[in-house]
């Protein structure tokens, strides 16, 4: 079997330089002052500035763990899509979604954009349309990031499987893309926003989806759930037991068809325990490198969020499985990557 390509399914934008922070600080100011309310064309960044803060960075990592391109998103935590109102969103989805697509050109071998979306608290996720379809046609983008809870930490939006949403998923169905589901920061003190908020809400979406019927009105969408699924894969029984009271088929017919866990899970117990629980089919390699958890490991004296080394380790997986992991499940779960791929040779 050929070497696999390592596709990273989880990358953001998280060493952007400077001026994009200090914009969107003075984006925030004006909200209250619309006098400071900066122009688009006030942010002002540099190829040059971009290739730096990429080659430094993302770049050197992947060379230095091994993995061949990655799907590239604006910075998760940087979305706070409950600052402001639709025209604030809307502005700064625009700004970030270009940025990655700049990066996706400079470096065209190693990075394929996704897009954020311009979500707002109680605005009709339909207003996202624009932005999402200027991002695959424009831009080649391959998914999308959805941010289950606007509201950044009490949950104000319907669930996942209400109609408010099917907008967006008439468009994911029509493009043929992926949405990962990855909420933003938390402004609730109840929950850090990496290792509560971000956690919860991978486990909220699955439940979600198992109380609802999702997938019978839309039989191709397919969702990514990051961080390896919060909860879901160590919790696996109690989800089974749950969608059995509840009268649904079972997980495996139910929802694995159309979802799927990344493994951003930074230590090798607990990927043993995804690829136990979950089938190879449902898991695509990630590791939002430069992400929640970027120190060394003092057990190992790798980095934390190394992923590949986990992957490599495993004793579960074999060649076949490590292939599927690497590259053959993006390439199916992410149709227009592997299109983008195939054009290219690959």
């Amino acid at each position: 079997m050929k070497n696999p390509m390592i596709i990273d399914c989880h990358g953001h934008y998280t060493t952007a330089p400077k001026a994009l922070e200090n914009w969107r600080n003075q984006q925030i100011a004006g909200i209250k002052d619309p006098a400071l309310m900066p122009k688009v064309a006030d942010l002002k960044i540099s190829d040059d500035e971009l290739r730096e803060s990429i080659e430094t960075n993302q770049l050197r990592l992947m060379k230095e763990r091994g993995s061949d391109l990655t799907i590239f998103s604006p910075r998760a935590s940087f979305m706070a899509h409950h600052i402001g109102d639709f025209n604030v969103s809307s502005t700064w989805a625009a700004i970030c979604n270009e940025l990655c697509y700049r990066v996706s050109q400079l470096f065209p071998d190693h990075f394929v954009p996704a897009a954020m979306l311009p979500q707002s608290p109680g605005v009709d996720p339909a207003t996202c349309i624009p932005e999402l379809e200027k991002c695959v046609k424009e831009y080649g983008n391959v998914g999308i990031n959805l941010n289950p809870d606007p509201s950044g930490g009490h949950w104000t939006s319907p669930p996942l499987t209400d109609k408010q949403w099917y907008p967006i998923y008439e468009k994911m169905v029509e493009y043929d893309i992926p949405a990962m589901i990855h909420v933003s920061t938390s402004c609730n003190a109840c929950f850090h926003t990496t290792g509560a908020h971000y956690l919860n809400a991978d486990t909220t979406a699955f439940m979600q989806l198992i109380q609802g019927d999702l997938f019978k009105d839309f039989p191709t969408l397919k969702f990514i759930i990051p961080h390896g699924g919060g909860a879901v894969p160590y919790h696996w029984g109690r989800f089974r037991g749950l969608a059995q009271e509840m009268k649904k088929p079972l997980l495996k017919d139910h929802l694995l068809n159309n979802v799927f866990f990344d493994t951003c899970v930074y230590h090798q117990p607990g990927i043993d325990l995804l690829t136990k629980v979950i089938p190879v089919d449902n898991i695509l390699f990630a590791s939002e490198m430069i992400g929640a958890v970027r120190g060394i490991d003092p057990e190992t004296g790798n980095y934390y969020d190394d992923t590949k080394r986990y992957i490599q380790a495993s004793n579960i997986l074999n060649d076949e499985h490590r292939y599927k992991v690497y590259e053959g499940n993006a390439r199916r779960v992410f149709p227009r990557l592997d299109a983008a791929l195939k054009a290219k040779g690959k």
